[in-house]
Parts: structure tokens; C-alpha cells; sequence
């Protein structure tokens, strides 16, 4: 993905939420770069289930976390995961538990938006 793009004209971009970003500008930079929708990218990926809470006789579910867009270089195969944020947050927010994310998964690029551009990070360490 370049880091340039054409920015959303006549919006409001701050009163566009994180939901905004993705279908209004991250899912279009991504067809355009060539990534097929249908084999390569997956939208709203469930990474863990969230952590059991006990208090008691009382057992919760936490909060269940998620990928806003996984890329795939073949099926079963992520290569990169990508952290949308809204407007109101810097391109880098959420960067760092994304990089967990990866670790977690191995997946080894990362990359964060907000419509703004997007910030990339090399989790190979090959760019070092």
C-alpha cells in the first residue's frame, strides 16, 4: 500500500467513525493496491475469545479481541494485519497491542490508519 492516498473531500473526517475509515478508505486502498476481497482480505477478525473472569461462584467472558483487517498471502497464511482507528486518534494508535497481535499470530507486518495515511512496521526485523 502506498502511503499516499486521496483524501476524503467534503467530509467531516472527524465525525467519521472507525467502521467509516475502514469501508470508506481502507477496504478502497486496499483494491487498489490489488488485494482480492475474496481470497486475500478478512475484515473483523476474532483473535482471542476475551479471558475467563472469576469472582466467586460468578464466571465472565472479557472482552473478546479483535483485527480489524487481516491480509492473506494464501489461505491460512497472514501476512500482514492492519489496526483502523477514527480520525480523532494519531496514525500509530493501537500500534503497539496490534504488535502483539502479530506476535502472538506470526504474522510479521503491521500497519495502522486513520484516514490520515497509514504507519507500517516490519515485525521481520529484515528492514533493520
Amino acid at each position: 500500500m502506498a502511503p499516499h492516498h486521496e483524501p476524503l473531500t467534503g467530509i467531516d473526517r472527524r465525525a467519521l467513525s472507525e467502521r467509516d475509515i475502514c469501508t470508506k478508505f481502507i477496504t478502497p486502498a486496499l483494491r487498489k493496491a490489488g488485494w482480492d476481497e475474496m481470497l486475500q482480505i478478512r475484515e473483523e477478525v476474532s483473535v482471542t475469545k476475551g479471558r475467563i473472569i472469576v469472582r466467586g461462584k460468578l464466571v465472565s467472558r472479557g472482552e473478546a479481541k479483535r483485527a480489524d483487517y487481516i491480509l492473506y498471502f494464501k489461505p491460512n497464511i497472514p501476512l500482514a494485519l492492519i489496526e483502523a482507528k477514527d480520525n480523532s486518534h494519531g496514525v500509530g494508535d493501537g500500534m503497539q497491542q496490534r504488535l502483539e497481535y502479530a506476535a502472538t499470530f506470526d504474522i510479521p507486518f503491521v500497519f495502522c490508519s486513520n484516514e490520515d495515511g497509514f504507519m507500517f512496521h516490519d515485525c521481520t526485523g529484515a528492514g533493520r
